[in-house]
Formats: structure tokens, C-alpha cells, sequence
């Protein structure tokens, strides 16, 4: 046969049969809106599934690589977007589940999954004959006559393949492989070791007299978990997962206070099989010498290519042009609460465990302002239904129904369908609130099924909170933090029911890590607007509405404490941007956990912040945030600062254009909330607001202007 004959029949010859699927995640699910039917799932479906998933998926982008024909953005860059659709189907159910609800199982199928699945994804950024249609793509992009997400796609396609390595020479992909797989295994098990540390460090507290200050219901839940903990006749508080702990100001015993705050405090720093900081030493020496091989000089430089802030010089000068008035505020704060302490007859200066107790002292005094007054207000129910979805149907029409038809992962877990303002059905909302030991910390949101007119797909989010579960029969009240999540999540929840996207990779909340808070950190505003207080804060005995008196309270107080809570906030921040500035000579000279430890106190040393008093919300030890996943916030938890610049100049807009209204809520969703990552992030902001970012309401939320710290 002639070379043209073989040509031509290399042409038409029909492609390899792909591998066949089976098991429940080998078709879509039949359920409405495509929701996982978890009655049908086992866990031991999870790992055949990927590894099918995973053969499916490489034959898949074979088939592409191979394709005889020239290519086109329909053969290249739309086939690749349409591939992986199984693989995506059990990661979207297999990672909601460890991270919400997980076993020993999954634990282990999560450990050997994490670096196969980084050595697929690789297999694809880095396959050469891939690369080389994607590039023959998009060097003619300016030819091809794309709509906007179309052209969106494939830069994007093109980019990501660039950052993970598709330009690097042989030998340097075959590094990023290995590093690739070594920080999957690394940062996953960094995950289940902070995790179990914060399960195992819980403060065991031998007597009733030690809570004195807490509530019966508060001792009550401490005795239940020390019983459940194999230790009847005791009492044991659980961790969050910040370095405060909730129940810290109602405790009058000071002993007992500095045993809760070390208790976190010292999670996973105690030479123990969850001790997380040799950890720390191979993350972050594997990250330093990964953006090496791209010529960057640290991993923030490397990380940062698609961010708003673009690198790190900007996002570290956004934060350090706070710091003096920040160190200022702590500084008056820490003189104001030890004079509270002198008040109360005690002689000693403020700690880390002190601060909080005597804060709220000040807050009642200074605002009469009582948190545990606040609290009868904020019945879980009541918040969601009436508070969260009201101000949604009030800002953008929405309405929801609860539903009991749909299998949940578990018990605690409810279910709404969203119906958009037509009355049309938007998507699925899941709401799984409590806190429970195989829980990881924190709250979050995510999707089950993304967006896509391309699939038809409408969403099914979820959001997932740790709020302390009140012992049967008693009422399920929330503190005005947890309420404030409650809405933020929520946030989250809207910008992926919104998503109004032709591709998944682009739907949603699929944007940078420097914006993805954005849309969360507005929609907190509506927790405490006052028609939105009126309808759901009402007092879980008697029904009465929240007093007006007590709303501005709330309002007056908003300022209060900053030198903390927002402190501890831009010192982790900080912390994680010194993590991720290392060097690759710095980053291995970082070894040991004593390496460990040193580094952070030189680090945070250096910041010009009272670190004594005012400690990060993560130490490095228990960072999740930056430390379990291959990439996840790392040098990135500015994102929560840089997202409250955008969040407080967007609610200027809002009351300057008249708060809560229909108008107000359409023109956020089509200005941001529908857009996904279909835009520049920066004409994004610009086409809601109508300027560039403003820095100024940000300080002024923060009584960082004005000298007196809203005190």
C-alpha cells in the first residue's frame, strides 16, 4: 500500500472503541435535576468507578490527539470540553463525601486516588500531540469568528495547558509529574491529619464547676460528647477548626479558658501520627521547586498567572498598606481590655484566650449589646427559610419548596428545589449545617451537577456549615456568626444557581481564587438589613420580632474588635504569602518540624502585628485553607481581603441605590452573578459598580480611617 492510500485510509478508519462503563456512575443519574441518588451508592463503587472513569477519559482525549483531520475549535478545543463527563460525575459525589461526611473507607480510596488522579490530569496537560492541536487552535483564534465564551474556552484551554507544563522539555514534565503526585499525597494527608487532630483535640474537662459560664445546653452537649467519647461523667468541648474557639468568652474560669484556646491552639503540633508540620516542610519545598521549572522564583509568583490581583507584589501591598493603623487598633484594644480585666478586679494583662471574654464585656458595656441576647432570635429553620431565601426572592424573585423525595448522604441534610423568578425551575439547593466528628472544618459550598447549556444541565449546589448541634428537644439557636455564614454561603449558592454559562469549565463559581469570595462576602449585607432582620429574627418562645433597639445595636457594634477579628484575618493572609515567597534553596533548608515552628515565628514576626495577642485564624499547622490541596488558597487567603474590598465598595452601591430591591438584585446577577468566568474580573466589578475597585469603604467597615477603631 502507497503512502497516499495509507493516508487516505488512516483518514476515515473509525477510532477505537471506547471502554465500557459500569456501575451507577457509568450513566447519568435518572433523578431530577440529574441529583445523585445516594440510596444506590456504596463506597466501595467509588474506586472501580475512577479507575473506569479515568480509562474513558484517556481514550477520550486520545481519540483527539489522534484525530487525522486539521484542527478546529469544534474537534479540539469543544471535544475536550465534552470529555472527562464520567470522571466528573464520581469526583463531584466521591469529594463532597470526604469532605462532609467521610469514613475510614473513603479516606483510604482518597489517599490512593489523589496522586493517580494527578498523574491523569497531567497525562492530558502534558501530552505533546494534544497540545499541538490546541496551540494550532488558538494561534489562528483572531481568524475563527468565536462568540465570547467560545473564545473564553480556548484561551483558557491553551493557558492552563501552558501553566501546567505543556511548554517545560521532556525532562522537566517528567519532574512536574512526580511533584505533582508528591503534593497530592502530601496535601491529602495533610487534610486527614488536621482533621483527626481536630476530632482527637477536644479539651476533656473533669468537672461540671470548670464550665462555669456556659449554658445548660452548652454543659449538656459537653457531657454528651465526653459520653460519646468513651468518658461518661466528663465533659468535652470540640474544636473548630480557627484558632479561636466559640465558647471562649462565656467561660469564667481562666484555666479553663487557656486549656480550650491550646487545645486548638497546639492541634497537630505534638509529635504524634497527626502531627501535620513535616508536612508542611514537603509541600511547601515541592511547591518551591515546581515553579522553578517554570522560571518563576516562588510559588506565589507561579500560582498567581490567573488571579484578579495578577501577583503577589499586589496583594502584598494591598495588605501591608493596613498594617500600621491594624497594629495601632490592637494596640488600643489590648489597652481597653486590660482595663476591663482591672475593672473586674483581676491582675493580669489580656492573652489570646482573655481577649474575647472581656471584648464582649466591652461590647455589652460600650453597646449593650449582649451576644447571648442576640441568640433566642436565630432559630436555624427560621434563618434559612425566612432570612436567607427571603432576601432572595426580595433581591432577585427567587422562591423555593422543600422537598422530601430526594435521597440526602445524610440524616441532617434537607433539600429545596429553586424556582426562578418566572417560576420556572432554577436548580437544587442541599443545606447540611452541623457539625459532625468525620466533618472537615469550616463552611463551604460546591456543586453536585455544574450548569451547562451545552449538557442541559440546570445546578444542584450544595453549601455545608459546622454550626454545634443542640442536643434533642432542645431549640436549634445559631450565634450572629453563624448566621452571617449562613448568608454567606449562600452567596456561594447563587453565583452557581445563576450560572448561565454554554461550558462548565466557565459556569458559575468557576473564576479566580480572588473573586470566588466576592459574591459570597455581599450577600452577608442582607443579614442585618432591617426588613430582612424583621422577617426572620424572631424569638423562638415567644415569635416576637427582633427590637429595632436591638438591630442597631447589632449595626453600632459592626466596628467593634476589628483589631481581632479582622487582625487575624490579614496576619494568616501574610502568613500564607511568606509560606509561598520561599525560594527553592529556602524551601529545602525547611526540614523538620522544629524548622517548621521557627520559620512561622520569624514570619509572623516580621509582620509588625501584636502576633502575641492577636494570633493567626490558622496557624501553619492546621492551614487547610493553603496546605490540603495540591493547589486550594495557597497564596491565595488574601483572596478573602482582596473580595471585602470589592464586597464593602458594592454595598456603598447598594445603599446608595437604594438597598434591597428587585432592580438592585437583577442588575448584580447580570452583571456578575450570571457571568461565570466569562470576563475580565476587574470589567466584571466596573460593569455592576461603574468604577474601578474603591479601597476606602473597606477601612471605613473596619474603623481603620477615622482613628478611633469604631470604638
Amino acid at each position: 500500500m502507497d503512502t497516499a492510500t495509507q493516508t487516505a485510509s488512516a483518514s476515515t478508519a473509525e477510532p477505537a472503541p471506547l471502554p465500557q462503563a459500569t456501575g451507577y456512575f457509568a450513566q447519568e443519574s435518572t433523578l431530577p435535576f440529574q441529583a445523585p441518588d445516594f440510596t444506590q451508592i456504596k463506597d466501595e463503587d467509588y474506586k472501580p468507578a475512577f479507575e473506569q472513569a479515568m480509562a474513558i477519559h484517556a481514550a477520550e482525549v486520545d481519540r483527539i490527539a489522534d484525530n487525522p483531520a486539521a484542527p478546529t475549535f469544534d474537534n479540539t478545543i469543544l471535544a475536550l470540553e465534552k470529555s472527562g463527563r464520567m470522571l466528573g460525575r464520581v469526583s463531584a459525589v466521591f469529594y463532597a463525601l470526604t469532605g462532609s461526611n467521610t469514613n475510614d473507607t473513603l479516606d483510604a480510596i482518597d489517599a490512593e486516588m489523589g496522586p493517580k488522579l494527578s498523574a491523569h490530569f497531567d497525562s492530558i496537560a502534558l501530552n505533546p500531540k494534544l497540545f499541538a492541536r490546541v496551540k494550532a487552535v488558538y494561534d489562528q483564534r483572531d481568524t475563527l469568528g468565536l462568540d465570547a465564551e467560545d473564545n473564553k474556552l480556548l484561551e483558557e484551554t491553551y493557558d492552563n495547558m501552558v501553566h501546567a507544563g505543556a511548554l517545560l522539555t521532556p525532562e522537566q514534565k517528567t519532574e512536574v509529574v512526580q511533584i505533582n503526585q508528591d503534593l497530592s499525597t502530601a496535601t491529602t494527608e495533610f487534610g486527614q491529619r488536621v482533621r483527626n487532630a481536630t476530632v482527637d483535640g477536644a479539651l476533656i474537662v473533669d468537672s461540671k464547676e470548670a464550665l462555669a459560664g456556659l449554658s445548660d445546653t452548652e454543659i449538656a452537649a459537653a457531657a454528651k460528647l465526653a459520653a460519646d467519647k468513651g468518658m461518661p461523667g466528663k465533659y468535652a468541648i470540640a474544636l473548630q477548626n480557627t484558632t479561636q474557639q466559640p465558647l471562649l468568652p462565656s467561660l469564667e474560669n481562666r484555666e479553663t479558658r487557656k486549656a480550650l484556646f491550646m487545645a486548638g491552639y497546639d492541634r497537630a503540633v505534638k509529635g504524634d501520627k497527626d502531627d501535620s508540620r513535616a508536612l508542611i516542610a514537603t509541600i511547601a519545598n515541592l511547591r518551591a521547586r515546581k515553579a522553578a521549572l517554570f522560571g518563576q522564583p516562588d510559588w506565589a509568583s507561579y500560582v498567581m498567572y490567573d488571579r484578579m490581583a495578577k501577583n503577589p507584589a499586589t496583594a502584598l501591598k494591598f495588605m501591608e498598606d493596613m498594617v500600621p493603623a491594624l497594629a495601632a487598633t490592637q494596640r488600643r484594644d489590648a489597652a481597653m481590655l486590660d482595663e476591663q480585666i482591672k475593672a473586674d478586679g483581676e491582675d493580669f494583662s489580656v492573652q489570646p484566650w482573655d481577649w474575647y471574654r472581656y471584648a464582649e464585656q466591652v461590647r455589652k458595656a460600650k453597646y449593650d449589646l449582649d451576644e447571648n441576647a442576640v441568640k433566642p432570635y436565630f432559630q436555624i429553620d427560621r434563618v434559612l427559610e425566612d432570612g436567607v431565601f427571603y432576601a432572595a426572592n426580595q433581591l432577585y424573585g427567587l422562591t423555593f419548596k422543600k422537598r422530601t423525595d430526594l435521597p440526602v448522604y445524610q440524616e441532617d441534610v434537607s433539600v429545596y428545589t429553586v424556582y426562578d423568578k418566572d417560576g420556572s425551575e432554577l436548580g437544587l439547593f442541599y443545606f447540611d449545617p452541623y457539625q459532625r466528628p468525620n466533618k472537615r472544618g469550616g463552611a463551604w459550598m460546591s456543586n453536585f451537577v455544574d450548569q451547562s447549556h451545552l449538557y442541559g444541565t440546570k445546578p444542584v449546589v450544595y453549601n455545608v456549615l459546622n454550626i454545634p448541634k443542640a442536643p434533642a428537644g432542645e431549640p436549634q439557636l445559631v450565634s450572629y456568626d453563624w448566621v452571617e455564614t449562613m448568608f454567606h454561603e449562600f452567596g456561594h449558592a447563587l453565583h452557581g444557581l445563576f450560572a448561565n454559562q454554554k461550558y462548565t469549565s466557565l459556569s458559575g463559581t468557576a473564576v479566580a481564587r480572588d473573586f470566588v469570595e466576592y459574591p459570597s462576602q455581599v450577600n452577608e449585607m442582607w443579614a442585618s438589613d432591617p426588613k430582612v432582620l424583621a422577617h426572620y429574627a424572631r424569638h423562638y418562645e415567644t415569635g416576637e420580632p427582633i427590637p429595632m433597639e436591638l438591630i442597631q445595636k447589632i449595626d453600632r457594634a459592626s466596628k467593634f474588635n476589628q483589631g481581632y477579628d479582622f487582625g487575624e484575618v490579614v496576619e494568616a493572609a501574610l502568613l500564607d504569602m511568606k509560606w509561598h515567597a520561599l525560594t527553592p534553596a529556602q524551601a529545602a533548608a525547611i526540614k523538620t518540624p522544629a524548622d517548621v515552628d521557627a520559620f512561622e515565628k520569624k514570619a509572623l514576626g516580621e509582620l509588625g502585628l501584636e502576633i502575641g495577642l492577636v494570633p493567626p485564624r490558622y496557624r501553619s499547622s492546621y492551614f487547610n485553607h493553603i496546605f490540603s490541596d495540591p493547589v486550594g488558597y495557597s497564596a491565595g487567603y488574601y483572596s478573602y481581603l482582596w473580595t471585602a474590598m470589592l464586597d464593602r465598595d458594592s454595598r456603598k452601591w447598594f445603599r446608595d441605590h437604594g438597598g434591597l430591591t428587585r432592580e438592585n438584585g437583577d442588575h448584580f446577577r447580570a452583571t456578575v452573578l450570571s457571568q461565570g468566568g466569562t470576563q475580565d474580573y476587574f470589567k466584571m466589578f466596573e460593569a455592576f459598580s461603574g468604577h474601578a475597585p474603591d479601597v476606602e469603604p473597606l477601612l471605613e467597615a473596619h474603623g481603620l480611617t477615622g482613628g478611633d477603631s469604631g470604638k
